[in-house]
């Protein structure tokens, strides 16, 4: 893990500085101590070094340690930190706090059974810590989120990222071949290393993209003036819908104290940026950060330490118009937390994004999309991986009307605060079919297939080559339907109702041909008698189904029975059969002009298909399952076989032409 930027390492623990500037030290750590609690972390590391190889006592050597490790910590250095997290709990470090730390650098670094085992050994000095029991369930949710990542597609912008710190990207109105973002990198205007982050100070700088190389240009400081870029810390810009308004965060430095965060504005006229006014948001704070514009630009989003928050950094929103904006509104607990928000940013669509260390998620800072519902009430839920990851990730950036954008993060292979952008591709949903023969397995030519919706879709195509392909909407219900001359017809249903990720569906419409008797499975009868057992069901609603679906057919209902037994009872038991098959389909709604039922008892032995010769080795197609044939077998176990194979019900069609007969209400 990288350094973070000094911009967000400032705004993220200033209001920690000035607490501790009270802590007591010992004289031989007052010039470490003094680094270290005005945020000077990078430069603390250093003197807490030098301060730890002077000291014998075994406590001051387990508070330097603790202090290393909280800088580390502050400037993203998450496996150096919790080395020496570890090293001041194994020294005696008294603070439970160093445990609580210790677990969150673990689980920055994935280490998530040692960063659990922490939190519960935390949980038992704070019992029921919100801190740690998030802690918890980020561990256990983290992983899963990796191995099952949403439908977001990101890539490091590589031509434009440096060694040093970029982050907060976004395109000015709109517009994406300029992106203006804030970076360390050579070129800013800082003389000097932050004693933060050990990087120059941040500026704004700006690129655009050469379509020709495909890549973005050297970026360049984005006011050659110098009235935004000055010798302090410039960045997290935000613009009007014109592009023509930045509002941009300005963080200064003493060597003895914090001199505050504040937002400033300028516009853009002819190429040159005005001079940058102050914006006037009110409030009691040093902090005032992280500008986000309405769509509107009648509201501004920022992140503030005022007074009336709920934690370390919280989201405010001011509304009115650029030099009038309205009093301060927090905006509340279903956004805030005891830890901090920060880097908001507001949607054209009202949805709101901003970056938190404290709710359930998978690094430092994670992004949060926050909607609201029915009742105007927020609606907040993690982002996710690959937006999300066991890093830092902060300062999201959505283009106008588009799901895609950028995005900041430092997680493992970035150089330091890198800018990716990301999209959300569209969901793509298909039916993939063919139409077979059912008995024959090929594919059927010149079927007809139909699509129909609930959103209205009616579709009609000629399968030529036995398959088709449909493209279906989202969130709806579909019939699809094969017909040919010669089979009954075929249809499957498929919806996308619900679906968070492509799909394509595959469908095969397997066609019955009508020119052969059509054996119906599983109907079961009990031993001597024709009452239908409760297991014939599913078949008969089946057959029920295939009349429904093929409206102008008639059938004949054939029952068999095997060649044993006394002839005259076999036939009129498989009438009976037959009967009771129909008076079921008649029963379930199938017209009784459609039906006919006949029984063949002994007399037509089942002739061998090709799926019987496939499934049964010792039978070739074409045999008959004469009695004579059967008691030639060698094995009873074949003989059986055969028996149950001729105690069938089939159905044939008589006729496709089937039209339901109209009778007129009688006269009142």
């Amino acid at each position: 893990m990288k350094s973070k930027s000094s911009i967000f390492v400032f705004i993220s623990v200033l209001m920690l500085t000035l607490v501790l500037g009270g802590c007591k030290a010992s004289r031989k750590l007052s010039k470490s101590n003094k680094s270290y609690e005005i945020g000077e972390y990078y430069r603390s590391i250093e003197q807490y070094r030098k301060t730890y190889r002077k000291t014998k006592n075994r406590a001051v050597k387990a508070e330097i340690q603790f202090r290393i490790a909280e800088a580390y910590k502050y400037i993203g250095e998450y496996k150096r930190a919790a080395t020496f997290y570890k090293t001041a709990i194994v020294r005696g470090y008294s603070d439970p706090i160093a445990i609580l730390h210790y677990a969150d650098v673990l689980r920055a670094d994935q280490e998530y059974d040692e960063a659990i085992a922490n939190y519960q050994k935390y949980l038992k000095t704070n019992p029921g810590d919100q801190h740690a029991l998030n802690g918890i369930a980020s561990c256990d949710r983290t992983p899963n989120w990796l191995e099952n990542p949403t439908r977001f597609q990101i890539e490091d912008l590589k031509s434009l990222n440096s060694k040093a710190s970029d982050f907060a990207g976004v395109y000015p109105g709109g517009h994406e071949n300029q992106i203006v973002f804030t970076s360390s990198r050579e070129g800013a205007t800082g003389r000097r290393d932050s004693p933060i982050t050990g990087q120059l100070y941040g500026d704004i700088f700006h690129s655009y993209f050469d379509k020709q190389k495909g890549r973005w240009e050297k970026p360049s400081l984005i006011d050659e003036n110098l009235t935004v870029d000055t010798g302090d810390d410039e960045g997290a810009a935000s613009f009007d819908s014109r592009g023509t308004t930045m509002y941009f965060t300005r963080c200064r430095y003493d060597k003895t104290k914090s001199m505050g965060a504040e937002i400033y504005t300028s516009s853009e006229t002819g190429g040159t940026w005005s001079e940058p006014v102050k914006v006037a948001l009110g409030g009691d704070s040093l902090l005032i950060a992280h500008p986000s514009l309405s769509a509107d630009g009648r509201t501004l989003y920022f992140v503030s330490d005022m007074p009336g928050g709920f934690g370390g950094k919280d989201i405010w929103k001011a509304e009115g118009a650029p030099g009038a904006w309205g009093k301060p509104v927090n905006l509340g607990p279903a956004i805030n937390t005891p830890g901090n928000e920060m880097f908001p940013f507001i949607r054209d669509n009202g949805e709101l994004y901003f970056s938190s260390d404290f709710r359930v998620g998978m690094g430092g800072l994670d992004i949060f999309k926050a909607v609201k519902n029915d009742k105007g009430q927020w609606e907040v839920e993690n982002m996710k991986a690959p937006i999300n990851s066991p890093g830092d990730d902060f300062a999201i950036y959505f283009v106008p009307g588009e799901d895609r954008g950028l995005f900041s993060t430092n997680r493992k292979g970035t150089r330091g605060d890198d800018i990716f952008s990301f999209v959300l591709p569209p969901k793509i949903f298909e039916i993939d079919g063919n139409v077979v023969d059912k008995e024959t397995g090929n594919r059927l030519k010149n079927a007809t297939i139909r699509l129909i919706g609930t959103d209205g879709t009616m579709l009609r195509l000629n399968a030529n080559n036995g398959k088709f392909k449909f493209r279906l909407n989202p969130e709806t219900e579909y019939v699809v339907a094969a017909f040919k001359k010669g089979y009954l017809n075929a249809k499957a249903n498929e919806t996308t109702i619900g679906l968070k990720d492509s799909k394509t569906f595959d469908v095969s419409l397997a066609l019955t041909p009508t020119d052969a008797p059509i054996r119906v499975d599983n109907i079961y009868y009990q031993f001597g008698k024709w009452d239908l057992l409760p297991a014939s069901k599913n078949a008969l609603d089946s057959l029920v189904q295939i009349l429904v679906q093929n409206p102008t057919v008639t059938i004949e209902l054939m029952a068999h029975t095997d060649c044993r037994g006394d002839a005259k009872f076999n036939f009129e038991l498989s009438q009976k059969r037959a009967e009771s098959v129909v008076n079921y389909l008649v029963a379930n709604g199938i017209s009784p002009a459609r039906l006919v039922a006949k029984g063949y008892g002994e007399t037509a032995p089942k002739t061998v298909t090709r799926k019987l010769a496939q499934k049964y080795n010792f039978l070739k197609r074409g045999e008959e399952l004469t009695c004579n044939f059967i008691n030639k077998l060698p094995t009873e176990e074949e003989q059986e076989i055969c028996h149950q194979i001729n105690r069938r019900t089939e159905f044939r069609v008589l006729s496709t032409d089937y039209r339901e007969k109209f009778t007129p209400s009688p006269k009142e």
